[in-house]
């Protein structure tokens, strides 16, 4: 089953081997040619998000945008989400409430909602487009200063993908959403067509973990060795974090 994730597959092993320092090289680009996907996350005054189904919500939201049908061939979203696969794979994420949810969700994209034990996420991802060409209603929305205490979510259910955060690196939980929705990416267009449709069928569910020091290794293993079973995020470093960090990595649980 091809998408339009497909360039990504190849793509992923060469950034893999790239050199840390040239994870953060953008000579090639043009500024006013830059792409982004906003991702606005709902954190609202009177009830904060729990934290993992925030994240939860954000690593599904960003694959949805790529899977749905409006981003195929001949559908209406497909030459903005082609565009920017094609490239590097930005996202901004911002956060809103009230009014500022309610006019984002008159955007193009797909909203995502998860309960968890510790409340309710709910993030939009929006159709990717030019950074110079953002819409009012999301570039009034702020950028820096989301964050959210960590909680116990207790262990992922079988069947789903698992996107493990690095345990040795401090992502806010703006950056960190991110980072999963990059991975829900790169899982989906390495995943043979048979598992890929059966995630879709499942509402491309997932589950995000603080992986432990021995589980980080074990991962790392497994995106290293026969089968490569697992994909990591190697950050550019722009924000938070060193260039070629490691920031997490999607597995399939059995």
């Amino acid at each position: 089953m091809s998408t339009v994730l497909a360039p990504l597959a190849g793509r992923y092993v060469r950034w893999l081997r790239l050199p840390a320092a040239r994870t953060s090289d953008t000579s090639d680009e043009h500024p006013e040619l830059v792409r982004a996907m906003q991702m606005v996350l709902r954190v609202e005054r009177s009830e904060a998000p729990g934290r993992t189904p925030l994240l939860e919500a954000a690593a599904s939201a960003a694959v949805a945008v790529c899977l749905d049908e409006r981003a195929a061939p001949g559908g209406e979203w497909h030459e903005a989400v082609a565009a920017w696969v094609g490239g590097r794979i930005r996202k901004v994420t911002r956060r809103a409430r009230g009014a500022h949810w309610a006019a984002v969700l008159q955007l193009p994209g797909v909203t995502v909602a998860v309960d968890g034990g510790s409340g309710r996420g709910e993030v939009r991802a929006l159709v990717p487009g030019l950074v110079t060409e953002t819409p009012k209603e999301v570039s009034r929305l702020q950028i820096a200063g989301t964050d959210l205490p960590y909680d116990d979510p207790g262990e992922p259910i079988p069947g789903l993908p698992v996107v493990w955060l690095n345990p040795a690196v401090e992502l806010t939980v703006g950056k960190a959403a991110a980072q999963v929705g990059h991975a829900t990416m790169i899982l989906a267009a390495a995943l043979p067509a048979a598992r890929l449709a059966q995630w879709r069928a499942d509402g491309l569910r997932c589950a995000v973990r603080v992986a432990t020091p021995k589980g980080w290794r074990a991962v790392l293993d497994a995106a290293a060795g026969p089968g490569r079973s697992s994909v990591l995020v190697r950050d550019a470093g722009f924000t938070e974090v060193a260039p070629g960090t490691v920031t997490c990595a999607a597995q399939w649980l059995p």
